[in-house]
Formats: C-alpha cells, sequence, structure tokens
C-alpha cells in the first residue's frame, strides 16, 4: 500500500452570518484528497477530509510541512501490521520534527489529513467508518446518533421574527433541540431573543453559545439571568483557555454547561478537566476531531476523559460533520452537532439520512460517505476532477 498523491484545495464558506467574535465574510476551508494505489471494487481508493468551520484553511502547513512528510515517507512506515494504511503511523510520520504545545493551525492541518486516511482506510475495508472504530473498541456501532441543530446566527437585518422562522425549519426538518448565538447584543436584548426561541422549540430544547466573548462578570450576570429559562446547556461563556471562568460558572449555574470545542489537544483537554470546574453529571465536552489534530489525538482526549471519571456520552462534538457522526456511532459518544443551514457543503449528512426527533440514522457506504451528499460531491469535481475520478 502507498499513497500515490495528495491534492489540497482552499474553498470559501463565507456568508453575512456571525456570532460573538467573529463573523463569516472571509472564511475559508481547506480540503485534501489522499490517492493511493489501492483498488477497491476497482476503483482507487481515494480519502476526503476537511477541517471544521471556525479557523480558517490551514494550506500553508499542508503544502510546506505535512503533505510533503507523507509522500517522502517510506510506505512501509504507514502500513500497519495487517496490511492496510494505518493512520497512527501516518500521524507519527506528519509530527516529526514538530515540537510540542503550540496547538493553533497545525493541529486544524493534522485534522484534514487524519480524516481523509481514515476515511481511505475504512474504505480499503469496505465498511464504514463507525463499523472499523466499533470492531476496534469491541462493541456494537450505535444504530442511530442524537443530533441538534446549530443556527441562531447574527444575521444583517434579522429581527426576531426571522430567528423563529428558522427554527421551526429545523423542526420541520426532524430536529427537536437546538442552538442559538448570544452576546453579540446586550443582555436584555438576548433574553428577549431566547424567549422568542423558547416560544417555538420550547423549554429545555434551547442551547445557547457565547463563543467565548464574555469576561467573568458578563458571564455570570448572563448566568443569573438564565437561570428561568432552563436552557439545555449554556456554552462556552469565557475564553477557551481561561478554566477560572469557567470553573466559577461551574458554581454559579446549576444548569448543563458545555465547552472544548476550541481546545486542541489531549493535554488542554485534561487541564479543563482538572481546573475548570466541570461536572461529569450535568455538563458537556465538545472536543472537534477535525480541529484537534485528528482522531489519533481524540483516541488520547477520550483516555483522558476516562481517567478523570467521564463518560464518553458526556461527549458532544462540534463541527456539524460526517466525521464527528461516525466517530459518535463507532464509540459511543453522546450525540453530534449539525449544520442543516449553514457551512455548505461541509455542514449536514449525507442526502440519503434522515433526522427524526433530534436522531439521524447512519450511511451505508464504505469510509465517511461523503461522495453521497450531492453538493460535496459538486465541489470534489470542482476541486479534484482533473487529478483524478471522483
Amino acid at each position: 500500500m502507498r499513497i500515490t498523491a495528495i491534492y489540497e484545495s482552499v474553498e470559501s464558506i463565507a456568508s453575512d452570518i456571525q456570532n460573538a467574535y467573529i463573523n463569516f465574510s472571509k472564511m475559508t476551508c481547506s480540503v485534501v484528497a489522499v490517492v493511493t494505489d489501492q483498488i477497491v471494487d476497482g476503483k482507487q481508493v481515494v480519502g476526503y477530509g476537511f477541517n471544521s468551520n471556525g479557523r480558517y484553511n490551514a494550506s500553508g502547513i499542508l503544502k510546506d510541512r505535512l503533505i510533503p512528510r507523507l509522500l517522502e515517507a517510506d510506505p512501509s512506515h504507514l502500513v500497519g501490521d495487517d496490511g492496510y494504511l494505518d493512520p497512527h503511523k501516518a500521524w507519527d510520520t506528519m509530527m516529526t520534527n514538530e515540537k510540542p504545545g503550540g496547538h493553533g493551525e497545525r493541529s486544524v492541518a493534522v485534522g484534514v489529513l487524519d480524516m481523509a486516511l481514515w476515511d481511505a482506510r475504512a474504505k480499503m475495508q469496505s465498511i464504514p467508518l463507525y463499523q472499523l472504530l466499533a470492531d476496534r473498541a469491541n462493541r456494537e456501532p450505535d444504530s442511530k446518533v442524537w443530533v441538534y441543530a446549530a443556527g441562531g446566527y447574527y444575521y444583517p437585518g434579522k429581527d426576531i421574527a426571522g430567528l423563529q422562522d428558522e427554527f421551526r425549519h429545523y423542526l420541520d426538518l426532524g430536529y427537536t433541540v437546538c442552538k442559538m448565538k448570544i452576546g453579540a447584543s446586550d443582555l436584555s436584548s438576548d433574553c428577549d431573543r431566547i424567549e422568542a426561541a423558547l416560544k417555538i422549540v420550547g423549554e429545555g430544547n434551547l442551547c445557547v453559545d457565547a463563543n467565548g466573548r464574555f469576561d467573568l462578570e458578563t458571564t455570570l450576570s448572563y448566568a443569573a439571568a438564565l437561570k428561568q429559562y432552563h436552557l439545555f446547556w449554556y456554552e462556552e461563556a469565557g475564553d477557551p483557555l481561561d478554566f477560572e471562568i469557567q470553573a466559577a460558572l461551574s458554581d454559579a449555574y446549576d444548569l448543563p454547561t458545555a465547552t472544548g470545542e476550541n481546545l486542541f489537544s489531549h493535554q488542554d483537554a485534561r487541564n479543563l478537566l482538572r481546573y475548570g470546574g466541570m461536572r461529569p453529571d450535568l455538563d458537556y465536552l465538545q472536543f472537534d476531531c477535525a480541529l484537534s489534530y485528528g482522531l489519533v489525538e481524540y483516541y488520547r482526549t477520550l483516555d483522558i476523559l476516562h481517567e478523570y471519571g467521564w463518560s464518553p456520552r458526556r461527549v458532544v462534538p462540534h463541527g456539524g460533520h460526517q466525521m464527528s457522526l461516525h466517530i459518535v456511532a463507532g464509540l459511543g459518544l453522546g450525540g453530534n452537532e449539525s449544520y442543516p443551514g449553514v457551512f455548505q457543503p461541509f455542514g449536514g449528512f449525507s442526502d440519503e439520512l434522515d433526522v427524526e426527533q433530534s436522531f439521524v440514522n447512519l450511511p451505508s457506504a464504505p469510509g465517511l460517505g461523503l461522495e453521497n451528499k450531492a453538493n460535496f460531491r459538486a465541489m470534489l469535481v470542482e476541486a479534484f476532477g482533473n487529478q483524478i475520478t471522483i
């Protein structure tokens, strides 16, 4: 087995939406195609990967360091004892001569390639990735996955009625739990928006997300005001690395909180559990493999959770993409974010999948099954169609 080529493209996911911290007017995404010499059912095995929204493309790191390392490696160093591509060995190759710490865009770049490598590996065995992961964990994969619809962004000119219409649409698609943004407005205005959203989704079915905007005082002011709404969770109130804010929130707010999407290593995850006051019977963790060195590192993060007494069912990954869907089903995590209306063609799941009462069924295609999402497949053809057969 050898990797014969790796192609990389930068794709736009720009829109006029914004959260409390950033707008997405210039947001980009890295996409890769990892081509192998393996033929399955008469077709060359190609793995595809991309990064989640919120972090820009990592093209420079991919082209300058990581892709050359994989292509220049002795092919035998990328193959496991079973003769298949081994993403763990590929991960070690990508991280050769990289210093520890500094988990910025490098973690994104590794996550992009890691996704493509796992996609290719499962395709070589002609099974969905979740089945491969479940087999390795000696468990049966979950037959369906709990998901929630993430949206509720601030749009220019979008009023409360527009927010309610958006959530009605998500309910029509089969979701019962929805998430909205807070923090780009004042507390009074956000409370008005929350109350309007609750009229559509109902008490207990609304998450709110401040995207790390608040200082300690604002975090606690919002916490005091939000208690009355009995939210599903209050997400990322303060800076993701300010564990003191999270700990203070846990002391002051006796309802669920969620954080972790902007922590990119198992060491950061460990520090959150050590110092952030998170409650394993109440709170949720949102680590996103596509931003945090991929699934190989995600295994290490899950080991840390086990060490600190956390069930994997308290993990609901950020990103709204199909890689996390496979990980959740294969490893028994608690659920997955979904982007049914934004960040296309990367948000949401394969076209054949249905959501019912906030549970989605699973793809049957080998690998990740990304090609079964029509707009994603069209993007692949546009980006890589001159080099490979999609």
